[in-house]
Formats: C-alpha cells, sequence, structure tokens
C-alpha cells in the first residue's frame, strides 16, 4: 500500500502558491484494509476515505468507464492492481494530473511540470472528452491562472463535446458550482472567452453570450460593445474583492441590452426590465442561491437610477431607497452599490474614475435611518391612521430628513 499527494496540491507547490487543502490517493488498498487502519468512508461513487486524524480524503486508485452522458455517466473501477500512471491519467489537465511520494519526488507521467514552465492548460488523455465538467473547470482553471493560455488541442477537443452535446447533459448544480468559483478567481472574464471560445457559453447562459457585438453608446462606453464591458465589470469586481453575490450581480446587470430591438440601437431603453426578467429565467435554470438572485434583481433594475441618483431631488431619492429595500436591508444595499461602481468603472478608460454616488447614498440611508419610524407609527395610530397612511407619513419624514442634509451638509451635494 502506497500513499500519494495528487492534484492541486502538487501543483501549487511547484508554482510557489499556498497549498490550503490535500487530495491523496492510495494504491494497492482495499476499502476493507482502508477501515481496518482507522479510516471513515464517505465516498458514493467510488471508495473515498477521511484519515482519522487530520481527516484530509483519501481515495483508493482508480479507473472510469463512460457509460452515458452527461457527469454522473460512468461506472468506476478501483482495485490493488489500479496504478497510480491509470488514476493520473483520468484527471482532466496535465498540471493536475501530478503525484508526489513520501520522499517528496515528483511523479509526472503526463509533463505536467513542463506545462506549468510553458503555462499552458493541456488535456491529458482523449479520455477528457468523456466529462463534460471538464469544460467548466478549464475555464475556471484560466480565470485562476489567466497568464496561462488553452492548448489549441484542448480547445478543439472542447468545441467537439460541444458539439456532441454533452454540455446540455450537464446538471444545473454542477454548471452554477463551477460558474460561482470562476466567478470568484483572479481574472474572472477569462472564464467566459474560453466557453465562448469553445462554444459552450451559448449552450450554458445564451442570455449572456449574445451580449457580443451589441452596441452601447460611445460617450457612456467608450468600450462600445456590451460583451467586452460586461467583461470589464467582472474583472473590476475582482479587483475590488467583491463577494460572490455582486459578481453574479456585475454578470446578469445588463442582459436585457441582448435583447434590444435594433432599430433604436446603440440606445437601450427600458433594458433594466428586460434584465430582470431574463435574470429570473437565468436563476430558475442554474438554481442560483437566494442571496445572489436577490441582489441581482435589484441591480438589474436599479443600477441606471443609481447612476444618475446625483441628479434626483429627496423624494425619489427616498424612493430610491425604499425600492432598494435599504432601509431593511442595509448592508446589501452596500454591495448592491458596489456592483453599480463595478459598473460604472468598467468601461474603456475609466477604470480608474472615481464612483461618489456610493458615498452620497450611504450618508443619505444613514441620515434617513435616523427616523424614529415607531414614534410616528405610535402617533398616527392615536390619530386613528392604519396601514399605507402611516407608510406615508414614515416616507415623507424621510424626505424631510434628507432635503435637510442635502441643503446643510456640504459633503452630500
Amino acid at each position: 500500500m502506497q500513499t500519494f499527494r495528487v492534484g492541486g496540491a502538487v501543483r501549487d507547490a511547484l508554482l510557489g502558491l499556498p497549498v490550503n487543502d490535500h487530495d491523496w490517493v492510495v494504491v494497492g488498498a482495499t476499502p476493507e484494509q482502508m477501515m481496518d487502519a482507522g479510516y471513515l468512508p464517505v465516498g458514493k461513487d467510488f471508495p473515498v476515505f477521511l484519515h482519522p486524524e487530520t481527516r484530509e480524503e483519501y481515495a483508493l486508485a482508480r479507473t472510469e468507464r463512460k457509460t452515458a452522458k452527461g457527469y454522473h455517466g460512468f461506472a468506476f473501477h478501483t482495485a490493488p492492481e489500479v496504478t497510480l500512471e491509470q488514476d493520473l491519467a483520468r484527471r482532466d489537465l496535465t498540471i493536475n494530473a501530478m503525484a508526489q511520494d513520501d520522499d517528496g519526488s515528483i511523479v509526472d507521467p503526463f509533463h505536467g511540470q513542463a506545462d506549468l514552465k510553458a503555462r499552458v492548460l493541456r488535456h491529458v488523455t482523449l479520455a477528457f472528452r468523456e466529462d463534460p465538467v471538464r469544460i467548466l473547470r478549464v475555464a475556471r482553471f484560466a480565470a485562476r491562472f489567466h497568464n496561462f493560455t488553452l492548448a489549441p488541442e484542448t480547445l478543439e477537443l472542447m468545441r467537439g463535446m460541444v458539439a456532441a452535446g454533452e454540455v446540455d447533459a450537464l446538471v444545473p448544480e454542477r454548471v452554477w458550482q463551477e460558474l460561482a468559483r470562476g466567478l470568484m478567481e483572479a481574472q474572472p472574464s477569462r472564464m467566459f472567452d474560453v466557453l465562448r471560445e469553445c462554444g459552450a457559453l451559448e449552450r450554458i447562459l445564451p442570455e449572456v453570450d449574445r451580449l457580443w457585438g451589441v452596441p452601447q453608446r460611445a460617450d457612456y462606453h467608450p468600450e462600445v460593445d456590451t460583451g467586452v464591458h460586461l467583461m470589464m465589470v467582472l474583472d473590476m469586481s475582482a479587483r475590488l474583492q467583491a463577494p460572490l453575490p455582486v459578481r453574479f450581480a456585475c454578470l446578469t446587470h445588463d442582459l436585457g441590452k441582448g435583447t434590444t430591438p435594433a432599430d433604436i440601437l446603440p440606445r437601450h431603453i427600458g433594458h433594466e426590465k428586460r434584465s430582470a426578467d431574463l435574470l429570473k429565467d437565468v436563476c430558475e435554470r442554474l438554481r442560483v442561491p437566494t442571496d445572489c438572485r436577490e441582489l441581482a434583481r435589484v441591480v438589474a433594475y436599479e443600477h441606471g437610477a443609481i447612476h444618475r441618483s446625483s441628479e434626483a431631488g429627496p423624494a425619489a431619492l427616498v424612493r430610491l431607497l425604499e425600492r432598494c429595500d435599504a432601509f431593511r436591508k442595509p448592508q446589501r444595499f452596500e454591495q448592491v452599490l458596489q456592483a453599480c461602481e463595478c459598473d460604472a468603472r468598467g468601461r474603456g478608460g475609466l477604470q480608474e474614475r472615481p464612483y461618489p454616488q456610493k458615498d452620497r447614498l450611504l450618508a443619505i440611508l444613514n441620515a434617513a435611518r435616523a427616523v424614529d419610524t415607531a414614534a410616528i407609527a405610535a402617533q398616527s395610530r392615536e390619530q386613528g391612521l392604519e396601514g399605507d397612511a402611516i407608510g406615508n407619513r414614515i416616507h415623507q419624514a424621510r424626505v424631510q430628513v434628507v432635503s435637510d442634509l442635502l441643503k446643510t451638509d456640504p459633503a452630500t451635494p
């Protein structure tokens, strides 16, 4: 029985990156031997065990055979005679198909070290084409290692998989999982570049794919192309270290521009509502988590109004805050504003432009939240008012506070 460190831990150590997780492969063992040694079985599809002390994952060396389309269409085989090289051969990229033994020696049958040095993402064997999730994984790795290039033969393999309908068999949860991880990488635009190049984006997110080639007004968008703008917004969200809900909102805020009638281009009248409608379909199809879908909905509807908020009066500003549910969810509103900042700065030549709307609206929100709504409600009930009448009084009190602030506070122009 031999144990080897494998995969990302080996790759990242060779790149000089922090290693947070360790995966292990065990060669020459049976499940019974692992359990006798105190390992806890946790694998559903094939034997994976947790170390009795470290709780790190140890998988028995295995081979796999394609039995049907999609992510789950595999039969796995584990036995003591399965070799380390056979196990590594089923992995996605050469840079992930290396192992390290107890004395630190690197086992590298598919030349992963050479591809690390050349900064190339390359598939290991033709078995790559049997698992459509690998298309998403390669795109995600392109976003993480954004100074790596994709080997031409790997790109062609991915295109063939898309043409064969493999991507259509992916389950929504796995698509979302990989997209979410890719959105959190250093340069998320690279993920979408790769997905577009191989044709997978059109199958997975047609609402995003159709944005390339759609023109916008050059006075607002020097980059003109909506798809190019979208990628700049995503990369700005990474630069600002935004959380996942903000990055997803950045990805989906302009979906409606892909359905703008040709006769009104490059204007996009009413694209906010169309974006929100398309977003609903995307979220249902991919089963997007609630926090991401709710934030994205607010950003889709309101990013234009937030950009123009410096032109709005006190009543319009309070209505904007109410539509964003900012009084009940101020922390989420801060994330809405961060997404809007990414949108404003994700434009050609405007990346360093300040976004004063964010601080201004937060100051206005803080002032309006100081209104004692409980006291207003109690006084109104004493006067026989209920429901909408009380809400209107609270609204008017907030408008008055905002009006006073705009008149007296020089820091809130």
